[in-house]
């Protein structure tokens, strides 16, 4: 059975195929958790639809990373990670932070995850998009998009700049593109 289509139809999708891309339809291609403008948003449903990547708990008090840290990527980003040993353009990282719980268990006394903080999320961008977006350019840089969000409201970014707010707590790990790599057995090739 032969399928047509009309000649309106095919030649609207003709011209579409050769206009060129706009900023939004690039970005969109490039993570679906940024906008045109550079603008990061949280990821829906990362935990029950992505790979978990490790767990470690920070328990100093007043330290800036105080409790349960659980992070997570793209099931395809993390494949390409240990065929590479590199983050692809646009791989999405969500670090979430919940605060510690502890108590006496059966098996001694136990750690374990809370309510949440904060998540950080960290997208991978190799070709520098939004070096130049007023908005949002504080965010952008050495790689990646980095951003913020609290528990209260976690549809704002609360970062102002990635220098002033991530940067410095990822500076042991500048050697291996930012990301604490060591921290994460499932990447392991």
């Amino acid at each position: 059975m032969q399928r047509f289509i009309p000649l309106g139809m095919a030649t609207a999708l003709a011209v579409a195929s050769l206009a060129p891309l706009t900023v939004a339809a690039a970005d969109n291609r490039f993570s679906a958790h940024v906008d045109s403008s550079g603008q990061i948003s949280l990821p829906k449903d990362f935990r029950s639809t992505w790979t978990h990547l490790g767990s470690w708990v920070v328990q100093q008090d007043g330290a800036p990373g105080q409790g349960f840290h659980d992070v997570y990527t793209e099931p395809a980003s993390a494949a390409a990670f240990r065929k590479t040993g590199q983050w692809p353009d646009g791989a999405t990282l969500v670090k979430e932070i919940r605060a510690i719980r502890s108590g006496a268990l059966t098996t001694g006394p136990g750690l374990w995850a809370g309510d949440n903080k904060v998540w950080f999320v960290m997208i991978k961008d190799s070709k520098g998009r939004f070096r130049s977006q007023e908005k949002t350019k504080g965010n952008w840089g050495d790689g990646w998009g980095w951003a913020l969000f609290d528990a209260k409201d976690p549809s704002k970014n609360m970062s102002a700049s990635h220098e002033k707010d991530c940067k410095g707590c990822h500076l042991p790990a500048q050697a291996t593109d930012w990301v604490f790599v060591e921290g994460y057995p499932t990447l392991q090739r």
